[in-house]
């Protein structure tokens, strides 16, 4: 009886799961990232984000420190995935769109100032998926300097095999 049980499941019950993962985007990878350079703050608030500097220096130290928020309490590689493509399980899984930021992106980088990147971590980022990352049960402001201390080091990583 068991074994008819199984037989049925895999012959009649599973193409049908397969085909609801599927259409709910399971297997689809995410959406492009919309308007790489377009900034992430309101536009009444930007001057001054863009003043913001960052309090932690960037050692190699500190880098690392980034680096295990980054991919850990701070689950920002959830997202953005471990090498910052915006790859991560969850932005693939859910078909984010738009997806998250690509951090390997060099004009990015060129574009965003830190206090953005500030800002967005402690708001979220209006019009995408990006949570409020700061706050009880989160991480704090100063990690959240850390982990732009970490993601700033992206494109120069571009190409080199993440660890």
């Amino acid at each position: 009886m068991m074994f008819v049980r199984r037989m049925y499941f895999v012959n009649c019950l599973l193409p049908f799961v397969f085909i609801g993962f599927l259409i709910s985007g399971v297997f689809w990878s995410s959406a492009a990232e919309r308007d790489p350079l377009q900034p992430r703050v309101p536009l009444t608030l930007l001057d001054e984000v863009k003043t913001i500097t960052n309090p932690i220096h960037s050692t190699q130290e500190n880098i690392q420190r980034g680096k295990e928020l980054f991919e850990g309490i701070a689950i920002c590689s959830q997202c953005h995935g471990v090498g910052g493509k915006g790859d991560g399980a969850v932005a693939v899984n859910r078909g984010l769109d738009p997806s998250p930021r690509d951090f390997t992106n060099v004009e990015f980088h060129k574009a965003r100032t830190d206090g953005e990147l500030f800002w967005v971590i402690n708001n979220g980022s209006p019009g995408t998926a990006m949570p409020k990352m700061t706050g009880p049960g989160m991480i704090n402001e100063e990690q959240a300097w850390y982990v732009i201390t970490y993601i700033r080091t992206f494109p120069q990583r571009e190409g080199e095999t993440m660890p």
